[in-house]
């Protein structure tokens, strides 16, 4: 069964089991044997920025599989993480947060990645704020509020970019979470514009001295104007003046298509991390060391983890597309974007057996769960319109090009 936001299974139902609020404090490093207490620290970092649609669970284990070292949420709104209840799917491994009103998924979190794992909120209100971290303050390593987005639902309900115009409720929001969050409160502005009597620079920097004053852990500053797309150069030049007039840690992003570009900056600026969207977002092997994998490679391995995860098969083919242009092959885009099943979709990626063999070990997994626990029925609703799953690309041949061709000199 499809639905809003990420993943129901259609054949069976789903098993869940509430988590003692006692075991969440601690983080499980890997190998290490015993549990600790993580802080993230944010410099000298490549980030997986916060993307809508994108950002989801399988794109975030391959930004961290391929090298990213620290990943960040879609934006998830204030309001509707605050009406999902914290619960533990045992058939997937995961830990899930589902709308109490809709029965739908709100947020997908795996073991492996809650030390890293960054949960941007879309939020207008310190009390909403607050509200909204504690659900998901015991999973994840840091929350991130939203200061950039320029998208209309998030101007008119005074969040996102709206914030930029309010710094003094953007001011009280942070506050609020530095003093009543436990994990490492940042956020994620854009650039002001001038004013008659200060430059862009000197505005943006006043508004980051202000924001560093609440006890933030690090300041991201995409390197745009609200009003500014993705099709407007990035203004890179503002890295430098603004790192060196704050204290925090300062996470670039903006035009950031390859770890050549990271080094750049690194070198032109005091910039301390590095935050990627477009380029993983079309290949998230962009964070390897050794260079970009094929496409085709990189489009297998995220449908593997979908499927393995079971996560909404609309959602899957969204970034999947995304991928994979006309450009790169119109024919075979529109096999893909004809599909309506994972099993359908595996057929043209090669997966058929993959596919088979996931849903009998899953299907005999909650068969056996279902005898430890007879009450293991769950209902959803369905996938709703607001994830459009036939994608523009319109600047995947410049992004791409200056990643493939920094890989290659």
């Amino acid at each position: 069964m499809l639905v809003k936001g990420v993943w129901w299974p259609s054949y069976f139902k789903i098993h869940f089991r509430t988590i003692s609020t006692k075991l969440i404090r601690r983080r499980m490093v890997q190998g290490a044997g015993t549990d600790i207490m993580t802080q993230l620290d944010y410099r000298g970092k490549l980030v997986l920025a916060p993307m809508v649609r994108v950002g989801t669970l399988p794109m975030r284990l391959l930004a961290l599989q391929y090298g990213a070292d620290m990943v960040y949420s879609p934006e998830t709104v204030d309001k509707r993480l605050i009406k999902s209840k914290r619960v533990v799917n045992d058939i997937l491994g995961t830990v899930d947060f589902v709308s109490t009103d809709s029965g739908t998924l709100t947020l997908r979190i795996h073991p492996s990645e809650m030390d890293r794992l960054v949960v941007q909120l879309g939020t207008g209100d310190p009390d909403l704020a607050v509200q909204a971290a504690r659900l998901v303050e015991k999973d994840v390593a840091g929350i991130d509020v939203n200061c950039g987005c320029p998208k209309r639902f998030s101007l008119v309900s005074s969040m996102g970019a709206a914030l930029l115009s309010d710094p003094d409720r953007l001011i009280a929001i942070l506050s609020k979470l530095v003093a009543e969050i436990s994990l490492p409160i940042t956020c994620k502005i854009r650039m002001l514009p001038a004013s008659e009597s200060q430059t862009a620079i000197e505005r943006t920097i006043d508004l980051m001295k202000r924001i560093e004053k609440t006890g933030v852990k690090a300041i991201g500053v995409h390197c745009r104007f609200k009003d500014e797309r993705p099709q407007d150069p990035g203004h890179w030049e503002i890295f430098e003046p603004i790192a060196n007039a704050v204290q925090v840690p300062v996470i670039a992003n903006g035009d950031i298509f390859s770890l050549s570009d990271v080094r750049k900056l690194q070198a032109s600026s005091a910039i301390h991390s590095f935050m990627l969207a477009r380029a993983p977002q079309y290949n998230v092997s962009v964070f390897r060391r050794e260079g970009l994998l094929p496409i085709r490679t990189i489009m297998e391995e995220y449908a593997r983890t979908a499927i393995q995860y079971d996560m909404p098969f609309h959602n899957a083919k969204y970034c999947l597309l995304l991928m994979w242009p006309s450009s790169m092959g119109k024919q075979y885009r529109e096999t893909l974007a004809k599909t309506k099943t994972y099993k359908d979709l595996c057929h043209h990626l090669g997966l058929a057996e993959f596919y088979d063999d996931t849903i009998r070990k899953r299907e005999k997994q909650t068969a056996i769960l279902r005898q430890s626990n007879p009450i293991v029925t769950q209902e959803t609703g369905e996938l709703g319109s607001e994830c459009p799953y036939i994608p523009e690309t319109p600047d995947h041949a410049v992004v791409m090009r200056q990643s493939t061709s920094a890989t290659t000199s």
